[in-house]
């Protein structure tokens, strides 16, 4: 083994393995592949140690940077500031002190979340597929496969040709904004004029497939897709207004010699684009910028496994739903008119199957499908959710689990009603209200009922704001109070509660349609 610690980069050979188990033994030790004893032990041995070595240096070996002392076939060479350098096998004597500093046990409460939990985070997974494996081969073996045949397509859905044709009808929505816009751009319309327009195309987007569906006995998934298609189309259209409106002000102001470089992004100056917009109608976002950032180039191979990924997932949701959550909710009583104790049971039972569905349903539609959109539109910014299963209130869940809609609300219903005067509070409880009406929308308009249950459900997050906030603030060390709050109200108890309230409600209403026909 050969260590250059001379100024001059000298080697001294000490034994003719140069390669042996000892010397390895010892690099590993310093934690440096390839490093030498000098440059290793420089970083590791700590002053008591070297104190110990020089004084068992024997006398008149003493010397500058380049005198050597042998032991043990270890070479030990003084450094140029007179620090000791040596080999592991003098690191590690037994009159080294083992404990040096005050230490907490890894799992201890002021050390649990300052490190990983990589490995504890794997078994989690490892016991959840064992455990779920089991309950699935038991439940095959109990009661069969219960998928049915017409669970994608039944003979009801071949009824749905007015929804399909509405749905196709959709963009006549946008072109109809595009000529308000495009003649407001040429001044042909007044500012009142250009509002009222958008005010009558935007509530026909969604007011004609309402009557359509309520019209027509379709499906309850078919009237589920072609609502949310319509209140996306909704909120596009009015950022697609605001935004120009913005614009037109911008453009004014500046015509008047205003100087707005400071305060105003002028990097979209006012110009209505028929290729801005039809980008914009397709491109995974709610709001509308006459260009947005976009990347060099489309990732055929990417694409083809996330589309594998999503057949795989759709698969899971569908098997979880007819073989655990229609035969649950099939054999339940409605929540609210029977016995409170076989009501929590049925609710806590299918609260897991049906979180299964929920996580499933977000990886499947924010993760892998805005992605695929995304890179085929080579949309550049895919910030489609943060971390929304850390947030430690509520608020922060409604901040970071829906990014389009949460920067939507901030940007056309949050800070325009703070521009106006309207406090913080009120702002907040305007943006709920609004995402409330649409939830009730999407659900009860396809189950033709209006019982409000989902506008209650969303509604009664406001509450559970100011309380998971309040205990936030009070308890500064126990930031996981208010993630639990959500998981345990959000998803346990609350979208169960829904479902079991729906399902039931819908049955009483057709059982109700099937006497009043005979």
């Amino acid at each position: 083994m050969s260590i250059c610690n001379s100024p001059g980069g000298e080697a001294t050979s000490s034994s003719p393995h140069a390669d042996s188990d000892l010397g390895f033994s010892i690099r590993r030790r310093l934690g440096g592949k390839g490093k030498t004893v000098k440059d290793s032990l420089s970083e590791k041995v700590t002053e008591s140690v070297a104190a110990v070595l020089e004084a068992e240096k024997p006398v008149g070996e003493e010397g500058s940077g380049g005198d050597q002392v042998e032991s043990e076939g270890q070479v030990v060479r003084n450094g140029e500031n007179g620090v000791a350098d040596v080999a592991a096998n003098f690191a590690y004597r037994p009159s080294a002190p083992a404990h040096r500093r005050v230490k907490e046990s890894p799992l201890s409460s002021d050390a649990i979340f300052r490190q990983s939990h990589a490995g504890l985070f794997n078994l989690c997974i490892v016991v959840l597929v064992a455990v779920n494996s089991r309950l699935i081969i038991e439940n095959l073996m109990k009661y069969g496969l219960l998928i049915r045949a017409g669970f994608w397509f039944s003979s009801k859905s071949l009824r749905d040709w007015p929804l399909f044709m509405c749905c196709l009808t959709l963009p006549i929505f946008p072109l109809a904004a595009f000529v308000v816009e495009k003649l407001a751009q040429q001044k042909y319309l007044s500012g009142p004029v250009v509002v009222s327009l958008h005010f009558i195309i935007t509530t026909a987007a969604v007011l004609v497939p309402v009557l359509v569906i309520l019209r027509f006995d379709s499906a309850v998934l078919s009237g589920v897709t072609l609502m949310l298609f319509c209140c996306i189309v909704w909120l596009k259209l009015v950022s697609f207004a605001h935004t120009n409106y913005d614009l037109r002000a911008v453009a004014k102001l500046m015509d008047k010699g205003v100087d707005l470089s400071a305060s105003v992004n002028l990097d979209h100056p006012y110009d209505v684009n028929f290729k801005s917009l039809a980008y914009f109608m397709v491109a995974p976002t709610l709001c509308y910028q006459p260009s947005y950032p976009r990347t060099p180039c489309i990732r055929k191979g990417w694409v083809f496994r996330q589309f594998v990924k999503l057949a795989v997932f759709t698969g899971v949701m569908g098997f979880i739903i007819e073989q655990y959550i229609n035969p649950l909710v099939q054999n339940s009583q409605h929540p609210l008119k029977g016995n409170f104790f076989y009501a929590l049971e049925r609710v806590l039972k299918l609260s897991v199957p049906n979180l299964y569905v929920w996580l499933c349903m977000f990886y499947c539609f924010f993760h892998l499908w805005l992605n695929i959109l995304a890179e085929l539109l080579r949309f550049g910014d895919r910030e489609f959710y943060k971390d929304w299963w850390n947030a430690k209130t509520v608020e922060e869940y409604w901040r970071m689990w829906n990014m389009p809609v949460h920067k939507w609300m901030v940007r056309h219903v949050y800070f325009p009603c703070l521009r106006n005067g309207i406090s913080k509070g009120v702002s907040v409880v305007i943006a709920f209200i609004i995402s409330a009406i649409f939830h009730e929308l999407c659900i009860a308009v396809p189950c033709h009922m209006f019982k409000l249950w989902a506008f209650i459900g969303i509604m009664f997050q406001v509450p559970l704001v100011l309380v998971t906030n309040y205990l936030q603030k009070k308890l500064r060390n126990s930031s996981m109070v208010g993630n639990m709050i959500f998981w345990l109200f959000f998803s346990i108890l609350g979208q169960p509660m829904c479902v079991l309230l729906y399902y039931h409600d819908l049955l009483n209403r057709k059982e109700t349609t099937t006497d009043s026909s005979l």
